[in-house]
């Protein structure tokens, strides 16, 4: 009798810690950490290598215990940033969420200035060259595909050797002022054109003034391509 009193009082007791239990720090570093590095060996395969370090987490940190894995995400784009914050969380009956700040650092291709680019040049395949460089260093970006940035515009000054990023190019004016162009207004499948003069500079996306040769009005036009404008009907 008093050892199945003994053992039902073990029993109590052990369900009794059980439900008590905690999520430790270091339960929460270990899901950061498998978190990172299952990003890094993503990364692997598309040819980047990626370093990281989790921030310290105060080691009296005790949370309700979770009974599913612990989710854990970026909370922000750690290809723009090299300090991305996690967010660890708990989805069960206690659900919390905490964040932990991680240093991530993505090491991969990108294009290079391979010499000095002067304001307004057209960029040409000579220019560039690929390097290997911290990719996520810049909230700007950086450019990979060379073939995406040829004939695109220099904005401003770039010294030999600077990573190409997104606000150093602008698309080329596909009409400038005073050219003449087609217009084409177009309905379904159904379109009609007319020549036009462009009454000010605009690349392809943007809208411009042109004027209507044949009928002398003004019209907003899309530009869709080099001498190419459309209005739709």
């Amino acid at each position: 009798m008093r050892t199945t009193i003994f053992a039902f009082a073990l029993l109590m007791l052990g369900l009794g810690n059980a439900a008590h239990a905690k999520t430790s720090a270091e339960d929460i570093e270990q899901a950061a950490h498998r978190f990172l590095e299952a990003f890094a060996d993503e990364q692997s395969e598309r040819g980047y290598t990626v370093t990281f370090e989790t921030g310290t987490i105060d080691s009296r940190l005790a949370l309700a215990s979770c009974q599913a894995p612990l989710a854990v995400e970026f909370t922000g784009d750690p290809w723009r940033s090299a300090q991305p914050s996690l967010q660890v969380a708990c989805e069960g009956e206690r659900p919390w969420r905490m964040f932990v700040t991680a240093s991530v650092a993505i090491e991969g291709p990108a294009l290079v200035a391979a010499r000095p680019l002067a304001r307004g040049e057209r960029v040409t395949s000579d220019m560039l060259t690929t390097q290997s460089v911290q990719v996520n260093a810049s909230r700007r970006g950086v450019m990979r595909d060379a073939g995406k940035v040829q004939g695109m515009e220099v904005r401003r000054p770039v010294n030999s050797g600077s990573v190409i990023t997104p606000d150093l190019l602008a698309a080329p004016d596909a009409v400038e002022r005073g050219d003449h162009v087609i217009i084409v207004a177009r309905r379904s499948a159904f379109a009609v054109t007319s020549r036009g003069k462009a009454l000010a500079s605009a690349s392809v996306g943007e809208q411009v003034l042109v004027e209507n040769l044949r009928s002398a009005r003004t019209v907003r036009a899309n530009v869709v391509g080099p001498g190419r404008v459309e209005i739709p009907m």
